[in-house]
């Protein structure tokens, strides 16, 4: 785009604003930085008592006010650093959380990480908060040269245009937005917590079911009343494994809370024969054992072949496919606390076999799973209306900031 085209673009957007607004570029009305590199001797945040934020920090916050880091330097640590003061917005330039668009403002004088930038009002043109809201509106990907590379330059930030009324008028905008938002992040709040408190009644009744008992019940093990396997997976190094397979081969993470009904991969016939995997039939409960999604559950609901991290529990005329996965879904935290590896969490197929499942009729069964169905259909609901009411409120937000920037704030 030549300099011509973004003179007339300047313009336009000039005339579409109030009288006394200008578009100015960043850099023209603030203090356009960055943070300092991290130290990286351990002995410099001992007993520290100097915040030093970081990008993580930041995400913490995701949008809004900063007034406390994981890490805090001493003040050997500090020596070679430049103190960033209270009011300064970071803004995230490289690595993935730049396309997080986190935003805040700091409550704190302190020091900043070099992944942040930093942004300072300039006190006779412009307001802080002002500028933060307008931030917030900026999306880091606009900005890049490459989004394969999610990095932006200080140049990048600092060339951002921005809509300047009068010091008076940012004052009116930014107290109407504080007020605003801050009626709107309340009614989020409240949402947020129904969200939680209809999560948290199906899985008390759930607990509730398996913990109290009925009248009679008697349990055993689960390997005593139900056969279990695991999947295998086909060497990687053969491509004929793989290439033009029609045989679904399930992945731990494939393995969600509900019913499973396709597959994402797919191996041959000859990676079927030459590995551990095999076919699981319609009505196998799986459950996965490794690594993030340990402990999560799901129902089969075609015939499919799996990797080695998922433990099947092979359909029987004792059991109704729904009862087990009720059994098993109350049962994922004690599963999990039961796993060894710590960060990558291991729920070894014995360890399922030894799960003690009740031993009732397939009538008692079939009732159990009714009422459950009933009261996850009921609390679906409600998440879907607080998840809707979310969004919704999020959307007031962005159509508030647009016309607050484009001078029809009233």
């Amino acid at each position: 785009m030549n300099d011509r085209t973004m003179e007339n673009i300047k313009k336009e957007k000039k005339h579409s604003l109030p009288k006394g607004w200008e578009i100015k570029m960043l850099s023209e009305i603030a203090e356009v930085g960055a943070g300092n590199s991290a130290p990286q001797k351990k002995e410099l945040f001992i007993n520290g008592r100097h915040p030093f934020i970081r990008t993580s920090d930041v995400g913490q916050i995701r949008k809004g006010f900063i007034n406390s880091s994981v890490d805090n330097l001493n003040d050997e640590g500090i020596k070679k650093l430049k103190i960033k003061k209270k009011g300064t917005i970071l803004f995230p330039k490289s690595g993935a959380s730049t396309f997080l668009n986190h935003r805040v403002m700091m409550e704190i004088d302190g020091y900043v990480s070099s992944h942040l930038a930093t942004i300072k009002a300039k006190d006779s043109v412009a307001l802080d908060r002002y500028l933060l809201y307008f931030l917030i509106t900026i999306d880091a990907k606009d900005l890049m040269q490459d989004i394969a590379y999610p990095s932006l330059k200080i140049s990048d930030i600092s060339a951002i245009e921005i809509p300047v009324p009068p010091l008076p008028e940012q004052q009116r905008i930014v107290a109407i937005l504080d007020e605003t938002f801050s009626a709107i992040d309340k009614a989020k709040a409240n949402a947020e917590q129904n969200l939680k408190n209809a999560k948290e009644l199906f899985e008390s009744y759930l607990q509730g079911v398996f913990e109290k008992k009925g009248n009679g019940w008697e349990e055993k093990k689960l390997g005593e009343v139900c056969k279990t396997g695991a999947g295998g997976t086909p060497l990687k190094t053969h491509k004929e494994y793989y290439e033009g397979g029609t045989i679904p081969w399930l992945l731990s993470g494939e393995v969600s809370q509900g019913e499973i009904f396709q597959a994402k991969n797919f191996i041959t016939e000859k990676g079927l024969k030459n590995s551990s995997a095999k076919l699981f039939p319609p009505n196998t409960v799986l459950v996965a054992m490794y690594g993030a999604t340990a402990g999560q559950v799901g129902i089969l609901r075609f015939e499919s072949t799996t990797n080695q991290a998922v433990c099947g529990i092979l359909p029987n005329e004792n059991f109704i496919a729904e009862f087990l996965y009720y059994k098993f879904l109350a049962g994922k935290e004690l599963l999990v606390s039961q796993a060894v590896g710590g960060a990558q969490p291991n729920i070894s197929q014995i360890k399922i076999k030894n799960t003690l499942v009740p031993i009732i009729s397939i009538k008692e069964q079939q009732t159990i799973v009714r009422q459950l169905d009933a009261l996850r259909i009921e609390t679906q609901k409600l998440e879907s209306i607080y998840q809707k009411k979310i969004l919704l409120l999020e959307e007031l937000k962005k159509s508030i900031l647009q016309k607050a920037f484009s001078g029809e704030l009233n």
